[in-house]
């Protein structure tokens, strides 16, 4: 089964690689380097300090950056260097199957950028889905984010998969940290729904 799944991920990610062209290389190149989503971060601040106010969103902007600091260790400590999965660019294997426009020496399973962002955004889409209409439309981000790292040769598509599992279940974790804050220093805030009709 798991040689059946292996088998599955590298075909998938050859399919959805060989879409790449040398044209849209420097866009994607582009898109993969977090410093340039600094625009769409300071869009997510604004809306935090606009409906929830200064202290508040204090609270939830450390919250978040304990979210990205326990996703970022995690990730490497915890799966990369255990699983020690060679990056698509860097097996051998996939020689002249795929284009490899950035390669790098590190693992790949499972990937950081994919758990970073979607925890990021599936913990300010809690918060944020009674307040603003249309927040949905962030969860954009994290897939054009991950897909950056299929084009480049960087992560496989089980890789994304498992990292977006993996953001979301820490962003559970630190939502259920941020209730009992918000609730001890902010008790005036109403419920905070996380899956479905289920109060954390």
């Amino acid at each position: 089964m798991l040689e059946y799944l292996m088998n599955l991920d590298r075909d998938v990610f050859i399919y959805l690689n060989s879409f790449g062209s040398e044209p849209w290389d420097g866009f994607w190149l582009w898109i993969t380097k977090q410093i340039n989503w600094i625009p769409v971060f300071l869009i997510f601040f604004y809306l935090i300090f606009k409906h929830f106010g200064w202290k508040h969103a204090i609270l939830i902007i450390l919250m978040i950056s304990l979210l990205i600091l326990i996703t970022d260790q995690t990730t490497n400590h915890l799966f990369k260097y255990r699983f020690v999965r060679l990056r698509p660019g860097s097996d051998p294997a996939l020689d002249g199957l795929i284009r490899a426009v950035h390669t790098s020496k590190t693992f790949s399973f499972i990937s950081g950028h994919a758990s970073n962002s979607m925890a990021a955004c599936f913990f300010l889409y809690t918060i944020l889905k009674s307040r603003v209409k249309y927040i949905q439309i962030m969860f954009l981000w994290p897939l054009v984010f991950a897909y950056s790292r299929i084009y480049l040769g960087l992560h496989y598509p089980g890789d994304i998969l498992v990292g977006y599992i993996w953001g979301i279940l820490m962003a559970l974790l630190v939502l259920t940290l941020y209730k009992f804050l918000r609730d001890k220093y902010f008790p005036s805030r109403e419920p905070l729904e996380v899956v479905g009709h289920v109060e954390l």
